[in-house]
Parts: C-alpha cells; sequence; structure tokens
C-alpha cells in the first residue's frame, strides 16, 4: 500500500492522519491534520491564526463523526466523553494523547 500525500508533513506522532492540508485565507497560513479510527470517530486538529494556541505555536483539536465512507464526510460532535466542545492550546504529546482517547470511544450503538 503506497503511503498517502500529505500537502503538510504529519505530526510526530504514532498513527498517521488519513490528510492534511494547507489552508488559510488571505495570506493566513492554517494547517489541519484529519484522522479516522476505525470506531467511525476522528480528529480535526488545526493550527494557525485564530486557533487556540497559535501564538504559542500550539494546536487546536476537535472530535469529528463520520457520517461515510468519503474522506471528508465528517462533522465536529460535540457529544462524546472527550470533550463537548473543541480543545486548544495543545502540544504534539497531549494531541497524542486525546487521539488515543477518541480511538477508545466505543462505535455508535456499542457499549464498552
Amino acid at each position: 500500500m503506497n503511503a498517502p500525500a500529505y500537502e503538510i508533513p504529519p505530526l510526530p506522532i504514532e498513527a498517521p492522519p488519513l490528510y492534511t492540508r494547507r489552508g488559510g485565507e488571505g495570506g493566513i497560513p492554517n494547517n489541519q491534520w484529519v484522522w479516522r479510527f476505525q470506531n467511525g470517530y476522528g480528529a480535526s486538529v488545526v493550527q494557525g491564526y485564530g486557533t487556540y494556541g497559535h501564538e504559542a505555536g500550539l494546536y487546536e483539536l476537535g472530535v469529528i463523526k463520520f457520517n461515510g465512507d468519503g474522506d471528508r464526510d465528517w462533522r465536529l460532535t460535540y457529544k462524546t466523553p472527550v470533550t463537548d466542545d473543541v480543545i486548544g492550546w495543545l502540544s504534539v504529546e497531549q494531541v497524542a494523547e486525546k487521539l488515543a482517547e477518541i480511538a477508545g470511544l466505543p462505535a455508535e450503538g456499542e457499549s464498552r
């Protein structure tokens, strides 16, 4: 299997992202890393102007729920034990910890 092509380098975390993208408007860069897990959840991690922690080079994470098979067929969810909002001011290590929490969530309709 070929490695995915990334628009920006992946974060130095064991779990590789599904995709990355460079975004932003008006010359203001924003970067995004997206993960997808077997349980149907994932994470969108962003860094750049307007994100919580960007001034310190930190990351903002949102828990996402995939609604289909498409890589971009997801929405932010605020109904998990991980968080009921986005989480800002995260280091790479803290992002990795949150990714492990999200990967450990039960799939919809499953109990643990």
